[in-house]
């Protein structure tokens, strides 16, 4: 029986940051075996064992980054997986055959993305993957025939599409591609010989809480996350053939998040609505009894990893914030469950601190969303750490957080903004972040630790601002736009310069350059603007430390973009600390990396916030 440790005892950041003890399980197909992701020789490898229970046995042996994700090919006997080369980004496919125990390399091409597209069911041996070898700027369809390693061409993209819709046949009749106004469409095909007509086209407003999810069963009708008439994406039924549009699901704040779709029949069964904590709606009734049974199994948010093609066995997550994400077997037939694993068991032998949901009014009326934790035990002002997500067009959710828990283990409050911009929130909140970096967007923080202030938790002579990403430049945005508002700023692969962040963007994302012009700015058309909104050129106004982070191969946020505010900050002789990781790219992927940034990190925090 464990014991949990005092309130105040400090967590290893080993325990925090360091490899999981198993992670990422994936039942097979025809549910006999589990695929899951654990260390071998401290690397994450993917190992393997059968569903009833025991010996477990490793099948990879990366001594390098380790991997990160699996899937199963349908014919329950092949593994795949995508691996990049020192966080480059150019994921190549790699597929393990559990019989014979070859590794395969499938994409062997430098200078490549790899995306996978599809898998069949009634061809199990076959792969849809999309490739950008013939241009960089556009991806092509291949069908890879893994038992063949057969690699042929089934689609051209000269439509430009950045998505693609298969049918219960496994053919592509479905694409997505964005506009050059930097709204969206939807083009399909009734055969795979047939041409493309449009059959949804979104504006630039409405594409935020917009998008498509897949083919009905019968190929007739697509599901589509749709706000055309509505603030939020609502998920409806579109008639390919008469354009009739039927309403399904919807929420008057949050856009629809995800659908649970029967593995086989493809048969629409709930809809998902992230709200401050995840919430289904049911569509099938007959669902009801099995998710009431998974409610009452373990603590926490359940959350579906994957199910078996036969839809006996569920493989089912539980998801907290003060605590390991917990993973069970569920029989569909008997309604039983069976433990498999925690995560990270150790962090039951400490108190954690729980995430709670908070809101407030901005200056200008919107309602702002996020989330809370505090340090067990303490109440009353203190130093608060405000942490700002990436995207920006992605949101903070509820659930185990470990920077958040290691913060709060170092007696900091942690404060974490959905500001406007954030996705989910429907699309005037998303779309009032357009043109806004370093505005209203920053303007959003502002008022949260205000808010922090108010509500009698932040000391607001101690305050940090800290992020990664958008939350990268966000700190740097803090640092030099509102300087006397934190003591310390902590940048990872923020972006300092907003003209040469746009216009060196990986060639793959072209087809997505339009809606970057719409939601940030064009620096052919707005240098002078966007010079306005970038950290690098209002570093005069910096009064506090800064630490930064930088992954040397990062594809998204050049180096350049952290070498260049370093350079000015050293030449003005402002106090800084400077991290370059070599072998990373957009974030820290090795557990070595993560403890060397953290462990730095606290020197910092403790040294300029405390």
């Amino acid at each position: 029986m464990s014991t949990r440790t005092s309130a105040n005892a400090r967590i290893p950041k080993e325990l925090l940051f360091g490899n999981p003890v198993i992670t990422n399980p994936m039942i097979s197909p025809d549910g006999k075996q589990i695929a899951f992701i654990a260390p071998y020789e401290g690397v994450l490898n993917i190992w393997l064992r059968s569903a009833a229970g025991g010996d477990e046995r490793v099948l990879t042996q990366d001594s390098d980054r380790g991997i990160q994700n699996i899937l199963w090919c349908q014919d329950s006997r092949h593994l795949f997986y995508l691996q990049d080369s020192g966080g480059n980004e150019n994921f190549k496919l790699y597929t393990f055959d559990t019989e014979t125990g070859d590794i395969l390399l499938r994409t062997p091409y430098d200078n490549i993305v790899t995306r996978f597209v599809a898998r069949s069911d009634d061809h199990p041996e076959l792969l849809l993957i999309a490739l950008n070898v013939n241009d960089p700027k556009v991806h092509d369809i291949y069908q890879l025939n893994v038992r063949t390693n057969e690699l042929k061409l089934v689609l051209e993209n000269k439509e430009n599409a950045i998505s693609w819709m298969v049918d219960k046949q496994f053919q592509v009749r479905g694409l997505y591609r964005v506009t050059k106004d930097g709204g969206a469409e939807i083009l399909v095909r009734d055969t795979e010989q047939a041409k493309w007509r449009t059959v949804v086209t979104w504006d630039s407003d409405d594409s935020a809480s917009s998008r498509p999810f897949t083919f009905s069963p019968d190929g007739k009708s697509l599901y589509l996350a749709d706000a055309r008439n509505s603030n939020t994406g609502a998920l409806v039924k579109l008639d390919l053939d008469t354009g009739a549009i039927e309403p399904i699901a919807s929420d008057p704040v949050y856009d629809v998040s995800e659908l649970m779709i029967h593995p086989f029949t493809l048969e629409l069964q709930a809809v998902l609505f992230h709200r401050e904590r995840m919430e289904w709606q049911l569509l099938d009734e007959s669902l009801r009894p099995v998710l009431e049974r998974l409610r009452v199994t373990h603590a926490g948010e359940p959350f579906i990893q994957n199910r078996s093609l036969t839809d006996r066995e569920w493989l089912v997550g539980y998801r907290t914030d003060i605590g390991p994400t917990s993973y069970y077997l569920f029989h569909l037939d008997t309604m039983e469950t069976t433990f498999l694993f925690d995560d990270r068991p150790e962090l039951t032998h400490y108190e954690l601190a729980p995430k709670q949901p908070i809101s407030f009014a901005s200056r200008d009326g919107w309602t702002i969303h996020g989330y809370l934790t505090r340090p067990p035990g303490v109440e009353g002002q203190g130093p608060l750490v405000l942490v700002v997500h990436g995207g920006p067009w992605g949101r903070d959710t509820w659930g185990y957080d470990a920077q958040c828990q290691w913060l709060a283990n170092l007696g900091y409050s942690v404060l974490q903004v959905n500001f406007r911009g954030s996705a989910g929130y429907g699309k005037h909140f998303l779309n009032a972040g357009d043109r806004e970096w370093g505005a209203k967007m920053h303007d959003d923080l502002v008022d949260a630790v205000q808010w922090a202030v108010e509500q009698g938790v932040a000391d607001p002579q101690h305050v940090a601002i800290f992020g990664g990403s958008y939350g990268g430049y966000a700190a740097l945005a803090g640092a030099t736009f509102t300087p006397d508002l934190f003591r310390c700023a902590v940048d990872v692969v923020g972006p300092s310069n907003l003209l040469t962040l746009i216009r060196s963007v990986p060639p793959y994302w072209m087809p997505m350059l339009a809606r970057l012009h719409k939601r940030v700015g064009n620096p052919d058309l707005d240098e002078a603007f966007l010079r306005s909104r970038s950290p690098l050129f209002h570093v005069d106004n910096i009064k506090i430390p800064i630490l930064i982070a930088q992954g040397a191969n990062d594809p998204r946020v050049k180096q350049a973009e952290s070498e260049q505010i370093v350079e000015a900050m050293r030449e003005k002789g402002l106090e800084y600390v400077y991290l370059l990781f070599e072998d990373e790219g957009h974030g820290f992927a090795k557990p070595a990396n993560r403890m060397k940034f953290y462990e730095t990190a606290e020197t910092f925090l403790l040294k300029h916030l405390s």
